[in-house]
């Protein structure tokens, strides 16, 4: 039976059903976080956080997602769930259009010492014209540049438009059809415009697998990512992630770009980079921790949806607004998106940012051709998964708060919609964890 304890912070109506009794442990002021020796992140279409948090670190994951790297462990919340270890990465900046991205950004980040007024609520084509008009938008001494660039455009599971995407820069539909630069299919120019202007020396740019089988859209990427001051940086060819090698319950594959500064490389590092053979000690892509289908027997066995899942009550039992609330669209058959069950016992399929009816279920009925027979004869309903299910399968904390109302008020300032779109825009904090701890691990290399 599901562990039914909850902590509820008096401030902060923080409520969990996985790490109640460890909770306060953790939300502490932040300033304690602070390390001269810190890399400082720039975090563009930063959304809720994914990135971002994974950079950070010290948030909590399900043990078995950190696979056979012990050494990540801070320490332990409970027997399933641990803290994991603080990156040396700080994130001085970030960016979105969705106030929902922005809200609960902001509630989670703030107990890393963030103050909300690094989160600014505008695209970043807006950003960079500010810049170009004398304003004083961008911080100084970045290290690092990371950006989503909008996916929509690019994914299979979408419309394709690519380049010619008829989405503006500020997420609305284009009245006129003329060839723009501002289009949500081009907005990896204004993230190459950011990298110019900041000058870091390492940028991760990621999009949806299906960009690499876009035509060209892949090629004309990476050389217009290698132009960046004026071809000062070296681009390694883009290699697809599965979330699932990863430490995550969930089918999600990702483009990577990552990008070096060449003038920043030390004598060493310059040498190998431009004689074009480097070995492996300096990718930065990070291998894998988990054996979903990279045939390595050595590597831990995938997380699945019931290590993540296993634990919650159901929602009307639940005092987690992230839980409590749900997708009630009626079934439309499997003919249509988002209509199947999820694999409990192995990996979901990739969460997407859709409207209510295209959220996968968590168990359907027999009728349906539900397979959870188990539930079903405990009386369990069928119903779609939950904001705080379709995070934990993105990996985010269990703490982390999704849906919640505003100040004084009774209604919501993220709604369980807004919290379905968020997550499923976000990028897996434990994909985005491993991808840190390898640029940590390389930095020396190339840097220092």
């Amino acid at each position: 039976m599901a562990d039914k304890k909850t902590y509820k912070h008096p401030d902060l109506e923080l409520v969990s059903d996985l790490v109640a009794e460890s909770l306060p442990l953790f939300y502490e002021n932040g300033d304690k976080y602070y390390d001269p020796n810190s890399l400082n992140v720039l975090s563009l279409f930063s959304g809720c956080g994914g990135m971002d948090l994974g950079f950070e670190g010290q948030f909590i994951c399900h043990k078995k997602s950190v696979g056979k790297n012990k050494n990540w462990i801070d320490k332990e919340v409970n027997n399933n769930w641990v803290l994991l270890k603080k990156n040396r990465f700080n994130t001085i900046f970030a960016n979105d259009i969705l106030k929902e991205a922005y809200y609960t950004w902001g509630r989670y980040m703030k107990r890393f010492g963030k103050h909300e007024d690094i989160y600014h609520f505008a695209s970043i084509v807006d950003l960079v014209k500010m810049y170009r008009e004398g304003q004083d938008v961008f911080p100084h001494n970045v290290d690092v540049v990371t950006g989503g660039f909008p996916c929509q455009d690019f994914s299979v599971a979408g419309k394709r438009k690519g380049f010619d995407s008829q989405m503006s820069h500020d997420g609305h539909k284009k009245e006129h059809d003329e060839p723009s630069e501002e289009t949500r299919g081009k907005l990896y120019y204004w993230m190459k415009q950011v990298v110019e202007i900041t000058n870091p020396k390492i940028f991760i740019a990621e999009n949806v697998k299906g960009l690499v089988s876009l035509g060209d859209v892949k090629d004309i990427i990476q050389r217009d990512f290698e132009a960046a001051g004026n071809n000062g940086y070296y681009v390694f060819d883009p290699q697809v992630l599965h979330a699932g090698n990863y430490g995550v319950p969930e089918t999600r594959e990702r483009v990577i770009f990552i990008g070096i500064r060449r003038d920043a490389l030390n004598d060493k590092a310059k040498k190998i980079f431009e004689s074009g053979n480097i070995p492996e000690e300096y990718n930065p892509y990070p291998k894998p921790t988990h054996n979903f289908n990279v045939k390595d027997l050595n590597l831990a066995t995938p997380i699945t949806c019931k290590d993540v899942l296993g634990k919650l009550v159901e929602p009307e039992f639940s005092h987690d607004l992230s839980h409590q609330l749900y997708s009630k669209a009626k079934y439309m058959g499997n003919h249509c998106q988002g209509q199947s069950e999820i694999n409990y016992n192995g990996l979901a399929p990739t969460i997407r940012s859709e409207h209510h009816g295209n959220i996968e279920y968590r168990r359907l009925s027999k009728e349906h051709g539900g397979e959870r027979i188990d539930e079903l004869s405990k009386g369990f309903r069928e119903r779609r998964l939950t904001p705080r299910e379709c995070a934990l399968i993105q990996t985010f904390p269990p703490d982390y708060i999704f849906v919640h109302y505003k100040e004084n008020s009774k209604r919501f300032q993220v709604s369980g919609s807004g919290a379905y779109k968020v997550i499923g825009n976000a990028v897996p904090p434990m994909l985005a964890y491993n991808i840190a701890k390898r640029i940590e691990e390389i930095w020396s290399l190339y840097f220092e």
